[in-house]
């Protein structure tokens, strides 16, 4: 369970990693806050699941292999994409990645991110820079 009060809004967040195991530890620490998940493992399911929930926000990690139709998706294409659409380019977009790079924060930042973590994460922060996101109370 994550410390502090839990989130009422039931706001949705999409949590997208090819990960499973991060999937499935961020996906536990955000319902564990009150939030409704919604998961996706690449750009396709990611773009998909957009247009379908409309989440509140969006957890992306920014490294990515090929998905299934071949499509070489990144973090920064799938926010491309996101910025593109409509119905997504304003929600905002939180990266999360284990790549070391360090223009990775540079460029995540310039694409549109509203703020950058590196794995592994340190969930009690991320919640509150979720929150304080989501304009909910933040306890510090």
């Amino acid at each position: 369970m994550s410390t502090g009060s839990p989130a009422t809004s039931g706001k949705k967040i999409l949590v997208i990693d090819d990960n499973e195991v991060v999937i499935k530890t961020i996906s536990l620490k955000l319902q564990g806050a009150g939030y409704q998940v919604i998961t996706a493992m690449d750009g396709t399911e990611a773009v998909a699941a957009a247009r379908k929930e409309n989440p509140d926000l969006i957890l992306l990690d920014i490294s990515f292999p090929p998905d299934m139709s071949g499509v070489p998706w990144d973090g920064f294409r799938i926010m491309e994409w996101f910025h593109r659409l409509e119905s997504s380019k304003k929600i905002p977009i939180v990266v999360i990645t284990g790549n070391e790079d360090p223009k990775a924060k540079e460029r995540a930042t310039n694409a549109g991110a509203v703020a950058f973590f590196q794995k592994p994460l340190e969930h009690d922060y991320l919640l509150k820079v979720i929150r304080a996101t989501l304009g909910e109370s933040v306890a510090l």
